[in-house]
């Protein structure tokens, strides 16, 4: 089997490399640190992707969506960082096989690669908990759920410090695409300024 991980610090790609190979003798792992060096080597054929969120030239969700537009039957499991409950039930409606954040213990990575190997999908105890309640309707939704992939990405933009044109230029979009973007935002969450978002991403977690 061949396994790539895609994560910019060598600390955690040589983690996460020894852990598999510890785990799984006959494994092939290549290791990427950024979005470009992962799709040149996704011309080869890969059994499995290990994404981080967080890639220096592009959003790791965006890569997600790509990686399944290309190659729909290869299984990705994200690694993560940021806390499931922010990031993982849009990974998994966006194709990802599962979601794992990197606090998490070297055993529980193993057990996530054997699911996903074996067909299945992994998530955690507590994000399947919160699956449930958000199915059920139990679970409330917070204003950054309700935001299409777009809006959250340009929300996340503008919590990072970003002005309209560098957002409008990192997209792919017309600096009046985004402002149309940046309105919405306001109202749907119901907030008057840059500064009323850009807080909201910090005390959610949604920036580094």
């Amino acid at each position: 089997m061949r396994v790539i991980i895609a994560d910019d610090h060598p600390i955690v790609r040589r983690g996460v490399h020894d852990i598999l190979t510890e785990s799984f003798p006959k494994l092939d792992v290549i290791e990427v640190d950024t979005a470009g060096a992962l799709f040149a080597r996704l011309k080869d054929p890969f059994d499995l992707v290990l994404l981080d969120l967080s890639l220096p030239d592009r959003n790791g969700l965006d890569c997600l969506g790509q990686i399944k537009k290309q190659h729909p039957a290869l299984p990705v499991l994200i690694l993560s960082m940021h806390a499931e409950e922010h990031f993982a039930v849009r990974a998994l409606k966006s194709g990802a096989s599962g979601y794992l954040t990197k606090d998490k213990a070297a055993e529980e990575l193993v057990r996530a690669v054997k699911r996903i190997m074996g067909g299945g999908r992994y998530v955690s105890s507590e994000l399947a908990e919160h699956l449930a309640a958000e199915l059920t309707g139990e679970a409330p939704k917070a204003p950054h759920e309700m935001l299409s992939d777009r809006e959250f990405r340009v929300l996340r933009l503008i919590g990072a410090g970003r002005s309209v044109s560098e957002i409008a230029q990192e997209l792919y979009l017309s600096v009046k695409t985004v402002s149309t973007y940046r309105t919405r935002l306001l109202t749907k969450m119901q907030m008057k300024t840059n500064a009323d978002l850009t807080r909201y991403c910090i005390q959610n977690h949604l920036v580094e």
